[in-house]
């Protein structure tokens, strides 16, 4: 009872320090501190008996494991998008597509923007980096509350694209390895939920706003806003060439080259930015170091809260969570769904949550003859749904890094676009592999 009391004290610790604006990379080991202490694990190696994992191994373990595995992949997709961000290429797709759907879908810009930039394959954290400018400016021609950008970007890029089939985004990769499936795992359902999660994220994300609007908010200039306009851009054409690469050679490697693949598209992404729109650059090799520290910012967030998750896994309580997600009777695919959820809110990121669970959950339901494909895309999905809680990565990074907003104004409404539009859709997806939808 006390480790299970530990276990979600120190969730509910980690998400209340991070509402109150304290550092990830801070509160989440002194979290995990707080659940190692209560489940009796060791502090440090010399305090553990032979075979047991002691609080300080298995942080880092989580911690420096996740980096291991992602980094390179977080590194060419920071940089990716960097470069993209420098040329004006990003900025180019960004206008292009204002100009087809006009400035009274302001709102819609920017989520389709940050769709298609996903999509190609730029990092989520870059896309949120280098949409935001834009939004800022759409926001305010529009007079719309600022409080709702972060969920405009975060609608945008972590929902409908980030776990699509075809998405090059590592929340799609991440289960290749486990089920043996490639990234158009379950496409016919991944094209249907796609589509429902845009159309109803969309209505209720304009209705939020309206609904504020009506209230009397509008769009607050700040000093620190970025007013330089750039006249001087690459044709639209162009500047979708390499995400077309990116997702073109990670199609063609993806079975010879598994994850490593996302890793050559990318590079391959960025090397056609280059030769496609050098005179656009500003300084080409200050876009690679900032997508470098971006990718660092990125990659660090993520794994604090991974190595919360490592602290967590070899703990009592989450063993005792594990057996009881995995044994829910019925459906197969709804207890891999909700495991996967739990797990993925237990360590504050949908990348992080898959690479702990899948080990466990993956020969688990493959034994019992679960569809490899269905299981693969509700997994995929299901990450990226309590991944979104106050305490996650992405979350801390968009809100206040980002957009220099607060939890308490931005968070209501990029919670209902990253949690429940996304928790709706995994129900849906469930429903149509059920009914043999795609397997």
């Amino acid at each position: 009872m006390i480790s299970m009391l530990g276990l979600i004290g120190g969730l509910i610790l980690l998400t209340v320090l991070v509402m109150r604006g304290m550092n990830l990379l801070i509160v989440a080991p002194l979290s995990a501190l707080f659940v190692a202490v209560l489940n009796g694990v060791p502090i440090f190696p010399q305090f553990a008996a032979e075979g047991e994992v002691d609080f300080i191994t298995g942080y880092m373990d989580g911690f420096a494991g996740f980096i291991t595995s992602w980094y390179l992949m977080f590194l060419a997709g920071a940089i990716f998008g960097k470069v993209m961000e420098d040329s004006g290429a990003a900025e180019s797709v960004s206008h292009w597509i204002v100009s087809k759907i006009g400035m009274r879908n302001a709102v819609l810009a920017i989520v389709l923007a940050c769709a298609v930039l996903t999509y190609g394959g730029v990092s989520l954290f870059v896309v949120a980096f280098a949409v935001y400018p834009m939004a800022v400016s759409l926001f305010k021609e529009a007079n719309l509350p600022r409080r709702f950008i972060p969920a405009a970007l975060a609608f945008g890029s972590t929902t409908f694209t980030m776990t699509s089939a075809g998405s090059p985004e590592i929340q799609n990769w991440i289960p290749i390895p486990y089920l043996g499936t490639s990234p158009y795992a379950g496409w016919e359902v991944s094209i249907i939920t796609a589509v429902f999660m845009l159309i109803f994220g969309y209505w209720w994300l304009m209705k939020m706003i309206r609904k504020a609007v009506q209230k009397g908010e509008h769009f607050i200039e700040r000093e620190t806003d970025n007013t330089e306009v750039r006249t001087h851009l690459p044709h639209p054409f162009l500047s979708t060439i390499p995400l077309l690469v990116v997702l073109i050679v990670s199609f063609i490697f993806h079975d010879s080259l598994a994850q490593s693949a996302l890793i050559l598209a990318l590079t391959s992404g960025i090397l056609a930015t280059w030769l496609l729109n050098k005179k656009y650059f500003r300084d080409f090799w200050d876009a690679v170091g900032e997508g470098t520290i971006g990718a660092l910012t990125a990659i660090g967030n993520t794994a604090a809260v991974v190595g919360f998750g490592g602290v967590a896994k070899i703990t009592p309580a989450f063993h005792t969570a594990v057996d009881f997600m995995t044994s829910i009777p019925g459906d197969p695919l709804i207890g891999g769904a909700l495991a996967v959820m739990v797990i993925a809110g237990l360590t504050g990121s949908s990348s992080g949550g898959q690479s702990i669970a899948l080990p466990i959950l993956g020969p688990h339901y493959l034994d019992m003859g679960v569809n490899a494909e269905a299981l693969h895309r509700t997994v995929s999905m299901s990450s990226g749904t309590l991944d979104s809680l106050p305490h996650g990565g992405y979350a801390v990074t968009t809100i206040r890094s980002i957009a220099g907003e607060t939890h308490k104004d931005a968070y209501p409404a990029f919670g209902a676009m990253t949690v429940v539009v996304p928790i709706v859709t995994v129900v849906l997806a469930v429903i149509l592999f059920s009914l043999g939808i795609g397997i």
